[in-house]
C-alpha cells in the first residue's frame, strides 16, 4: 500500500515490511516555516492518509500520525475489498477538491495523491486476483512493535506498545490474535485452485525466523521497561510457535517452487516501484552498464592492488583480498562513524550539496532486525509532527537462512566499503534526502504519496556517484562494485521473473562477477523472486533518469551550471517522480539560474 511502503526500510537490498529503532533521542533542529500552499496540501493529504491508516496503523504511527500507537493492521474478513472501498472514497473526495483548487502546487499534489490512490486500488485487486493471502504474521508483529519501541519515540507513546501487543495476541477488548486472522484469510481462499500459493523459500525463511522475532520482541520490552507484559509476551510466543507449526505442516507442502509472477502482476510491480519502461529495454541498458562498469573496475584494480600491497590484478581477486581484513563487530560502529565524520567536510569543500550542521545517526542492527531486513538500510524519522527526530542508518550483520541461522556478511565489515555505503544510506544519500523533506517543509504529498523506489534509490545511487572522485582508490573500487550490483539487479530481476534465467545462474553472476558473499547473494535473490519482485531495477533506472536530467541541464546552462544549486533544487522537490522532477527543473531551475547570472 502506498504511501505506507515508505515506512519500510530503505534498503541496499529488498524493501521489507520492517522497522528498526533509532539510535538517539530527538534533538531540536531548525525547520523552515511551511508555505501556505504546503499547509493546504497537507490538510488534503489527511483524507487519503486516514483512509490507509485504518488498515495499516503501524505505518501511520511510525511516521508520527497521532492516534494509532495502540492499533494493529486489519487482517479481518474481506479486508481487501474494504480497503479498496475506503481508498476509493478518499479518491473521490480528492477529485472533488481538484475541481475547485486553483493553486498550481496544491493541484499538483492532489494529482499525485489521486494517482497513488489509483495504484493502491489496482494493486489490491491484482493481489486478490492472483495470490493466496498467506503472510509472515510473526514478522508483522515484530515490525509493528519495533517501530514503536525506539529511542526517538517519546516514553508516553512507547507505553502504548503493551496495548499494541495485546491487540496482536487477542488480549485487548474486541481483538482476535493476528496469527488466527492470518490463518483464516489463507484458509478461506484455499479452495480456489487458481490462486498462487506462497513460494517455498519465503515460507521456509519465515518459519526459520519465528523464534528470532519472539526473542526480538522480548528484548524490546525489556530494554524499554514496559511493565505488565509477561502474559501477552507468553501468549505471543505460543501463537508464533503454533502459526509456524501450521505453516510448516499445511502451507509449506503446497508452496510453489516457481517464483515467477503472472505477467499482469509483475507489470504492476514495476509500475509501483516507478519503472515506466519496458523491462526488455531496462535489461538492455543494464547489460551495457554492467559491461562498462566491469571494464572500469578491471582498469582500476591493479592500481588498488599496488597501493594496498595485494598480489593480484583481477578486480575479483582484489576485492577478495580487501575483504580479508575484516573489522570486528564491536568496532564496526566506531569505524563507520569515523568515515561518516570525514564525508561532511568533503561535501562542503567540493560544494556538492548543503548538509545539516549535526552528525547523522548510525548503528548496528539486532538479530531480529537482520532477519526482518537483512541488508543495510535507512530508517526515516517521523514526517508528521517531527520535533527534531533523526533517521538512522542501520547496518545488519548477517542474513538468517531457512533454519533461522546463517553466515555473517563479509560485504560491509571492511574499511573500503564504508565510504560508498555511508554515502548511499547517509549523506549525501538517504539521510540527507529525508532530512531535507522535514527541514525544508516538503508537503506530505511529495514525501509520502509521491514515493517510489525510483525516486528514492535513484537519488541515493546518484549521491554515491557524486562522492566517488573524492574517495581513496580502494573505496572507489568498491563504489564501482556496488554500481555493478545495481546493473546486475536491473538485468536479473526481470530475467528471473520473465523466465530468461534460473536462480542458480543468477547466483553465479552475483557471487562470481559482482563479488557478493553467499548470504548477501541469497538475500538479493530472495528479493527478486518473492520479497519485492520488480523493485531491484529501480536503483539503476532512477540513477539514469537523474543523470539524463543533469546532462540536459548542463547543456542548457553551459558555464552557468551550478552543481550545488542543482542538487539542492532536487532535494527541495521532495520525492517527485522523474517526469515531474524534469518539468520542475526546466520550468523553474533553469530559468532562475539564467536570470541569476545574466
Amino acid at each position: 500500500m502506498k504511501p505506507l511502503v515508505l515506512a519500510i526500510a530503505l534498503a541496499l537490498s529488498a524493501p521489507l515490511p520492517a522497522f528498526a529503532q533509532a539510535a538517539a533521542p530527538a534533538t531540536r533542529t531548525s525547520t523552515a516555516p511551511a508555505p501556505a500552499w504546503v499547509e493546504a496540501s497537507n490538510r488534503n493529504a489527511q483524507i487519503l492518509l486516514q483512509a490507509q491508516a485504518a488498515f495499516q496503523p503501524e505505518y501511520a504511527s511510525f511516521f508520527g500520525v497521532p492516534g494509532y500507537d495502540d492499533k494493529v493492521a486489519d487482517f479481518g474478513p474481506d479486508n481487501p475489498r474494504r480497503y479498496r472501498d475506503a481508498v476509493a472514497k478518499a479518491r473521490t473526495a480528492l477529485q472533488a477538491k481538484l475541481q475547485t483548487e486553483r493553486d498550481t502546487n496544491v493541484r499538483q499534489d492532489l494529482e499525485i495523491m489521486i494517482k497513488a490512490a489509483d495504484e493502491n486500488i489496482e494493486g489490491s485487486a491484482l493481489n486478490e486476483k492472483y495470490l493466496l493471502p498467506w503472510s509472515d504474521a510473526p514478522q508483522s508483529i515484530f515490525s509493528g512493535l519495533n517501530g514503536l519501541l525506539s529511542d526517538q519515540t517519546p516514553p508516553e507513546r512507547r507505553a502504548k506498545a503493551l496495548d499494541r501487543l495485546k491487540a496482536y495476541v487477542g488480549l485487548a477488548p474486541g481483538s482476535t490474535a493476528l496469527t488466527t486472522l492470518a490463518r483464516q484469510r489463507y484458509e478461506e481462499k484455499l479452495a480456489d485452485g487458481q490462486l498462487l500459493q506462497p513460494t517455498r523459500l519465503e515460507v521456509q525463511r519465515a518459519v526459520g525466523n519465528g523464534d528470532t522475532y519472539v526473542t526480538g520482541v522480548r528484548e524490546l520490552f525489556a530494554k524499554y521497561r514496559i511493565a505488565g507484559a509477561e502474559q501477552a509476551l507468553d501468549a505471543m510466543a505460543k501463537q508464533v510457535k503454533d502459526y509456524n507449526d501450521w505453516s510448516r505442516s499445511q502451507v509449506l507442502p503446497k508452496a510453489r517452487t516457481d517464483t515467477r509472477l503472472p505477467p499482469e502482476l509483475y507489470a504492476y510491480q514495476l509500475k509501483q516501484y516507478g519503472i515506466d519502461i519496458d523491462p526488455a529495454l531496462l535489461m538492455q541498458r543494464a547489460q551495457l552498464e554492467f559491461m562498462e562498469t566491469r571494464a572500469v573496475m578491471q582498469q582500476l584494480a591493479p592500481l588498488v592492488a599496488k597501493a594496498q600491497g595485494i598480489e593480484a590484478t583481477d578486480y575479483r581477486e582484489v576485492i577478495k583480498a580487501l575483504k580479508k581484513k575484516p573489522i570486528a563487530n564491536a568496532q564496526l560502529e566506531t569505524f563507520y562513524r569515523g568515515i561518516i565524520d570525514r564525508i561532511d567536510p568533503i561535501i562542503a569543500r567540493e560544494k556538492i550539496v548543503d548538509v545539516p550542521n549535526r552528525p547523522m545517526q548510525m548503528r548496528l542492527g539486532s538479530a531480529a532486525e537482520s532477519a526482518a531486513q537483512p541488508a543495510p538500510h535507512f530508517l526515516p524519522a517521523p514526517l508528521v509532527g517531527n520535533t527534531g527526530q533523526q533517521g538512522t542508518f542501520v547496518l545488519p550483520l548477517g542474513n538468517p537462512d531457512k533454519d533461522g541461522k546463517g553466515k555473517e556478511y563479509d560485504d560491509f565489515n571492511f574499511d573500503s566499503v564504508a565510504w560508498t555505503l555511508s554515502a548511499h544510506e547517509g549523506r549525501p544519500g538517504h539521510e540527507l534526502q529525508f532530512t531535507a523533506m522535514v527541514e525544508r517543509g516538503v508537503s506530505l504529498a511529495r514525501s509520502l504519496f509521491a514515493f517510489n523506489s525510483v525516486n528514492v534509490e535513484g537519488w541515493a545511487l546518484y549521491a554515491e556517484a557524486e562522492m566517488v572522485p573524492y574517495e581513496p582508490l580502494d573505496g572507489q573500487l568498491i563504489a564501482l562494485q556496488f554500481r555493478l550490483l545495481r546493473a546486475a539487479r536491473a538485468m536479473l530481476d526481470p530475467s528471473l521473473n520473465l523466465g530468461l534465467v534460473d536462480r542458480e545462474r543468477a547466483r553465479l553472476v552475483l557471487e562470481d562477477d559482482v563479488g557478493l558473499s553467499e548470504p548477501m547473494a541469497r538475500q538479493e535473490l530472495d528479493r527478486y523472486t518473492f520479497n519485492a519482485p520488480g523493485q531491484a531495477g529501480s536503483y539503476f533506472y532512477g540513477y539514469t533518469r537523474i543523470l539524463e536530467l543533469r546532462m540536459r541541464t548542463e547543456l542548457a546552462l553551459g558555464r552557468q551550471f551550478d552543481r550545488k544549486a542543482f542538487n539542492n533544487f532536487l532535494l527541495d522537490q521532495g520525492l517527485l517522480p522523474p517526469d515531474q522532477l524534469a518539468k520542475a527543473v526546466e520550468a523553474q531551475f533553469i530559468p532562475a539560474q539564467k536570470k541569476k547570472k545574466s
